[in-house]
C-alpha cells in the first residue's frame, strides 16, 4: 500500500479549489479504498488553519466559505484519523533538530525542513507538496517528492 505524506499546501487544497485540488481529492478515494495511507504534521493542521484565515482576512473567502471549509476540515480529518486512513506525526524535538544541516545547506526554512524530516519520519513511500523549492529540496535529500498540480504524476503513483 502506497503511504503519501501530505505537506500543508496539499492538504489545503482538499478544502479550498485551486490547482492540484483533484489529485487530493484522488488520494482521499484512494484512502478510503484501501490503496493508500495517508500521512501529515501536526504543524500541518495549524497551517492549514493559518491558511483559512488569511484568505477570510484578505477577502478571498467570504464568512460563510471559511465556516464551510473549516467544518469540512476539522470533521474529515478526525473521520480519516478514525478510519485509519490518515496518521497525524507530532513534532519531535529530534526531527526539529534534523532540520537544522537541511537550513543551513539547503537555505530553506525551518518548516519546510520539518515537512521532509516528518514525511522521512513517516515511512511516507513520497511526499506530497504544492512548494516546487520544497519538492526540490525533498529530492535532494532522497525522498521521492511529487507536486500536487500534476495530476498525470499523482495518478501514475498507483500504476
Amino acid at each position: 500500500m502506497l503511504k503519501v505524506f501530505a505537506d500543508s499546501s496539499a492538504v489545503v487544497k482538499r478544502y479550498i479549489s485551486e490547482p492540484g485540488s483533484s489529485s487530493v481529492d484522488y488520494l482521499i478515494d484512494k484512502g478510503l479504498s484501501g490503496e493508500s495511507f495517508l500521512a501529515t504534521s501536526i504543524w500541518n493542521i495549524g497551517e492549514v488553519l493559518g491558511v483559512l484565515d488569511t484568505r477570510l482576512r484578505r477577502g478571498w473567502l467570504d464568512e460563510d466559505e471559511f465556516k464551510r471549509a473549516l467544518e469540512y476540515f476539522s470533521n474529515e480529518i478526525l473521520r480519516l484519523v478514525r478510519l485509519r486512513i490518515l496518521e497525524v506525526f507530532p513534532v519531535l524535538t529530534s526531527m526539529l533538530v534534523e532540520t537544522w544541516p537541511m537550513i543551513l545547506s539547503k537555505h530553506i526554512y525551518e518548516a519546510d525542513g520539518l515537512q521532509i524530516q516528518t514525511s522521512i519520519y513517516s515511512g511516507s513511500d513520497v511526499l506530497l507538496s504544492g512548494d516546487r523549492r520544497l519538492i526540490g529540496v525533498a529530492s535532494k535529500v532522497g525522498l521521492k517528492a511529487v507536486n500536487v498540480e500534476n495530476e498525470s504524476v499523482v495518478k501514475g503513483l498507483f500504476k
